[in-house]
């Protein structure tokens, strides 16, 4: 028998409906199991029963045919084989789905014929397949515009190739759909996305060889789709066996390969394989893949010329901030060496005053026992005591002009790390107690109300140095009245050493002492400097804690604040410290 007559002379996809249902023989639904719900045969004595006696030959492709009409909604005609009653018969059919307003279609229709066939004849493989209804039928165009539509959302490839893999397995039924990039004048190409039933083990990674696979190098010499087998090389053989048992021999094996490209020029391969089958591909099918395949290749092309012009960019920005980054650490050097300069014109200035007279004393003692003018070993003890009472207070202004030399140059390296307030509140007390005992002053702590520990993020020793610097100070220039430390926690996000921290404490070191006029409050925190040369006579000192306390807060991320009404008004010292966690306060 000739089929194709057979086709032409049968098969009328395009004729008036009335006339395929007057040619229908029977009728019958099934759900998407395959199941027979209702049964048919024109002209028979009765309907129950003959549906047992109804099934196809090839039962997989079918049923795969039920699920892609009641997925498309489309109605499929085709030929199949089909065992009734006791012999196998060739029918003409035609799939339609059931479609309930609300719902889902779950339900197909079928009518179909009996067609002239002897079993003698051979039987051609794409009897199983769908019948090209036309070139570009309408179900083809509405997929190929939906997966278009869908890749042109996007610049990222892994996103169109995964897209594309998707659309083409879903849309076709396939068993597995790979596509893999190529660029020329590569001989290799490797897989990066797929789509597979869940059957079959996964292809990610695998590579093929144009060489080994010349139906692979003429679609991507050609740039037209090609039907071929499936080669049996090394790496390839797994492509339809099962992660269930790879071990099971391989199951019939067709593929339609098809290169993407743009401008003429390929830059991908699709591979679609039909593992469960033979299967002819319809020209319907290869026009669809051909077309779909085009839109991709387009696709991938400018995905990719986005992808070089964000690397380019990329690139630029890399170079502009390591010319900004080599600015900005000669301006650094240049800077600093100015500031080495300063500093050392400013410490030759200055120190040799501040040193003179502790260093004198030690001088002036040491000569007087060596020139022995002690009257008494009691007198001889006595300068001994003095020169080295001097000797401490140099060594305590040599200690204040290396820390600030130290952090003015920037060479001071603070580590911070979690400390706990009341530490640092607790060595200020056992110090500061003594100190106004003596001179009959008051001494008040006040902390914040809290359920938990208050842990702040700083240097123990160079915040316990702050501490008794401020405390020290204010110790020194109160005779009457008493010194208050209060701590209060600032909820406010802050940034120390790219770190996000939930807050800082502020303390206030507040006394009651001489004050400082409002005119001359500016000189605090210079270098080498009091409000009052005379001052210096009366109470010591060289000038350097305040300014030091100033530059180891900010080193350690906070601020330092003076104030004072007026002379006589006493002052107040406030700085802040980051918290290293938020503490939980009590109400009230």
């Amino acid at each position: 028998m000739n089929f194709s007559s057979l086709r032409s002379d049968n098969f009328h996809l395009n004729s008036d409906s009335a006339d395929r249902e007057d040619a229908a023989e029977f009728v019958m639904t099934q759900d998407a199991e395959g199941n027979i719900l209702s049964f048919y045969w024109q002209n028979a004595s009765r309907a129950v029963g003959d549906e047992e006696r109804f099934a196809p030959v090839a039962i997989v492709p079918y049923l795969q045919r039920i699920q892609r009409v009641l997925d498309s909604q489309t109605p499929e005609q085709f030929f199949c084989f089909s065992r009734c009653h006791t012999e196998m018969r060739l029918f003409e059919l035609l799939m339609s789905p059931i479609l309930s307003p609300g719902s889902e279609a779950s339900m197909v229709i079928v009518t179909g014929r009996k067609l002239a066939h002897s079993l003698d004849d051979p039987i051609p493989d794409d009897l199983l397949s769908p019948v090209d209804v036309s070139p570009r039928s309408d179900r083809y165009q509405k997929l190929l515009t939906q997966i278009a539509w869908t890749i042109r959302r996007t610049l990222d490839l892994p996103t169109i190739w995964q897209q594309t893999v998707d659309g083409l397995g879903k849309a076709l039924g396939v068993s597995r759909c790979i596509i893999c990039p190529f660029e020329a004048p590569s001989s290799e190409i490797e897989v990066v996305a797929e789509y597979r039933q869940e059957s079959l083990a996964s292809l990610l990674k695998l590579k093929f060889s144009l060489t080994d696979d010349p139906a692979l190098g003429q679609a991507v010499t050609t740039l037209k789709p090609l039907s071929a087998d499936v080669p049996v090389i090394e790496g390839i053989e797994t492509i339809c066996k099962t992660t269930e048992n790879s071990a099971d021999s391989p199951l019939p094996q067709t593929r339609l390969v098809v290169a993407t490209c743009y401008q003429e020029k390929p830059n991908g391969v699709i591979v679609l394989y039909q593992c469960d089958h033979t299967r002819s591909w319809t020209q319907a099918e290869i026009e669809f893949v051909q077309e779909l395949a085009d839109q991709v290749g387009t696709a991938i092309a400018h995905a990719s010329l986005f992808a070089k012009s964000q690397n380019l960019a990329i690139d630029l920005q890399r170079v502009n901030g390591n010319l900004m980054q080599k600015h900005r650490e000669l301006e650094e050097a240049r800077h600093q060496a100015e500031e080495a300069s300063r500093l050392k014109s400013e410490f030759l200035a200055n120190t040799s005053h501040e040193l003179r007279t502790p260093l004198n004393g030690m001088i002036g003692f040491l000569r007087l026992i060596l020139d022995d003018m002690a009257d008494d070993p009691e007198e001889q003890r006595e300068f001994t005591e003095e020169a080295h009472t001097s000797a401490l207070h140099l060594g305590a202004i040599l200690e204040d002009v290396l820390d600030i030399a130290k952090i003015e140059a920037g060479k001071m390296q603070i580590d911070l790390s979690h400390v706990k307030l009341d530490e640092i509140l607790l060595d200020v007390e056992k110090f500061a107690r003594t100190q106004t005992s003596q001179k009959n002053l008051t001494f008040e702590i006040q902390k914040p109300s809290t359920y938990d520990e208050i842990i702040l993020y700083a240097n123990y020793q160079r915040l316990k140095q702050v501490m008794l610097n401020l405390v020290n100070n204010a110790i020194k220039f109160t005779h009457e009245g008493g010194i208050t430390i209060t701590a209060e926690v600032v909820k406010k996000r802050v940034v120390v050493q790219d770190r996000e921290l939930p807050g800082m404490v502020k303390v206030r070191v507040v006394d009651t002492g001489i004050g400082v006029s409002l005119e001359e409050q500016d000189k605090l925190f210079q270098s080498f400097s009091q409000v009052d040369g005379s001052l210096t006579r009366q109470y010591g000192g060289t000038g350097l804690g305040l300014a030091i306390s100033q530059r180891l807060v900010e080193a350690m991320g906070g601020v330092v604040n003076f104030y004072s009404m007026g002379e006589e008004l006493g002052s107040t010292v406030t700085f802040t410290v980051p918290l290293a966690q938020e503490p939980v306060m009590r109400l009230g």
